[in-house]
């Protein structure tokens, strides 16, 4: 399968064990065996929630601390992509994450921007505003450099972190900021909170949801998301580490479908939850025996959703249909 694309792909999480090395190289870093590190990045199959799986982020964001290792980071992750058989990449993380050298958030992007600029694929940057206390600043900052960059490798912006401690409405004004801006954004929501996160997100003026899985838990609000045409960003894998669901067999995609939400397949985090986009698509087609036209299907909606110009959708999408014809 060659016309993947993913539009949930956190920079941070999905560092290969080969790109961290490199890193660590390059800044005289010295690293632990190959058994300890991919402890350092990757899940335990016995992970709790969703607070103990983004401590996986803590040691590859140390490593993303320079504009030359962010650049790096983020070539050596698309290369890795287009490998793979990708043809479109949204790729987030949060500047204000990484100025504990002396970087600013704009040299960040900078930075990314220009790892952007090698890559084979077509790709974007969405930037991430972080759920925390007393960060209005950064956030702001996050959403200023967002509106300078729109269209020159960033695409839109977003709201992570850990959204049980720090709900969502808790940042409605940044988002308010965002829509003056002219900032199109998805936000995270409906992953460790409920129902009433995604409200939340769907009122400040989301354009899609990050995850958005529990979306199902009201049913007024599975209408209002099939109604509004509002793409959920679902990343299966990452949905199970994280205990929002014990079993795939529990995972309610098809009662999505079957509403006629708007659905897209994602990794979320590569390294982290060890996987990609095919096999996100494959562990679907196994559990709820998909068509190949399910999976041509899954992947429209993420060509039609992304935050892309409409040139490169119409792209995207021929590439799809042409990839399906050949099979």
């Amino acid at each position: 399968m060659n016309c993947l694309i993913d539009l949930h792909l956190h920079i941070d999480g999905s560092l290969s064990l080969d790109t961290v090395k490199a890193l660590a190289k390059i800044q005289d870093i010295p690293l632990c065996g190959d058994d300890e590190l991919v402890k350092k990045l990757k899940v335990s199959p016995n992970c709790r929630d969703l607070n103990e799986y983004l401590e996986k982020f803590d040691f590859p964001l140390s490593l993303l601390q320079t504009e030359e290792a962010l650049e790096y980071g983020t070539a050596s992750l698309l290369r890795e992509l287009s490998q793979k058989g990708y043809i479109y990449a949204e790729l987030r993380f949060a500047p204000q994450l990484h100025t504990q050298k002396g970087m600013t958030q704009r040299d960040a992007v900078i930075a990314a921007i220009k790892g952007l600029e090698s890559s084979d694929i077509p790709a974007n940057l969405i930037l991430c505003a972080m759920r925390s206390d007393n960060n209005f600043n950064e956030n702001k900052e996050t959403i200023d450099i967002a509106s300078e960059f729109l269209k020159k490798g960033v695409c839109a912006a977003d709201l992570a972190g850990a959204e049980g401690l720090y709900p969502t409405d808790n940042f409605r004004d940044i988002f308010e900021y965002a829509r003056k801006k002219g900032v199109p954004f998805t936000i995270h929501a409906g992953e460790a909170d409920g129902a009433e996160s995604v409200y939340s997100a769907i009122d400040m003026g989301a354009l899609r949801i990050g995850h958005g899985i529990r979306s199902y838990e009201d049913k007024s609000l599975v209408k209002k998301l099939a109604e509004m045409k509002i793409p959920l960003e679902l990343c299966p894998t990452s949905n199970l580490n994280t205990g929002v669901f014990g079993s795939i067999s529990d995972y309610p995609i098809m009662e999505y479908i079957k509403s006629g939400v708007v659905v897209t397949v994602n990794s979320d985090n590569m390294t982290v939850s060890d996987t990609d986009v095919k096999r996100e698509l494959e562990l679907l087609r196994r559990t709820f025996l998909l068509s190949d036209e399910d999976i041509k299907a899954l992947l429209l909606n993420s060509a039609r959703s992304s935050f892309a110009d409409e040139n490169t959708k119409k792209e995207l999408t021929e590439k799809i249909n042409s990839n399906f014809k050949m099979q």
